[in-house]
């Protein structure tokens, strides 16, 4: 991920009932937001896979601007609200991950664990495990880490589908970053993450 950088507008108008000092962070938050998000309403009217799962579209451009990260998870916080018809789970988890990556970890933690697959199979135990492996990182306990790793080594793969592109070397899925992440335990999330990270 690029270097972060922040375009900031500077403003000077008071704010009534505001000192002068908290003011102005109001105005700077929301001009550095205005500044990572110029097209938000056209961001937030696009479809789920287009906002989320295009590579070159919807949020992750924005998160690739530098010092816009967290500005991407707030993005992802309202498309949330103003697509509750959305599958809300794969939302979650990349919110979780800008914000740690931005390091705030306090907000990541919940987020991450409210993107858990509760379903009764094989992708959805590799995910969990991937979920739990994450959340050893950030709260800095190796051992839980490390056995969430040897769960998701030993989950099943899933029956073949028709046209599923899954090949038994990526098997189990984000075993690569769970790798990572324990070679690069004493790093921050963002760093550790790209140790052996293929993309997001």
């Amino acid at each position: 991920m690029r270097a972060l950088r922040l375009a900031l507008l500077l403003v000077s108008v008071p704010f009534p009932g505001l000192p002068m000092v908290g003011g102005f962070a109001l105005a700077a938050d929301a001009t550095a937001a205005d500044a990572c998000v110029p097209d938000r309403s056209a961001l937030l009217a696009l479809d789920g896979q287009a906002f989320d799962q295009d590579m070159n579209g919807g949020w992750r451009p924005i998160a690739d601007k530098p010092g816009c990260m967290t500005a991407a998870a707030d993005l992802l916080r309202d498309y949330r609200a103003v697509h509750p018809q959305e599958p809300a789970r794969i939302l979650y988890w990349h919110e979780g991950q800008l914000r740690a990556m931005a390091g705030d970890t306090a907000g990541a933690l919940p987020l991450l664990d409210q993107s858990r697959d509760m379903r009764d199979t094989s992708r959805a135990q590799a995910w969990n495990a991937y979920v739990d492996a994450t959340l050893a990182f950030l709260r800095r306990d190796l051992s839980t880490l490390l056995a969430a790793r040897d769960r998701l080594s030993h989950v099943p793969p899933p029956p073949p589908e028709s046209g599923a592109t899954m090949t038994p070397s990526s098997w189990p899925m984000n075993m690569s970053v769970v790798d990572g992440l324990a070679a690069c335990f004493a790093k921050p999330y963002a760093d550790a993450y790209a140790c052996s990270a293929p993309g997001r």
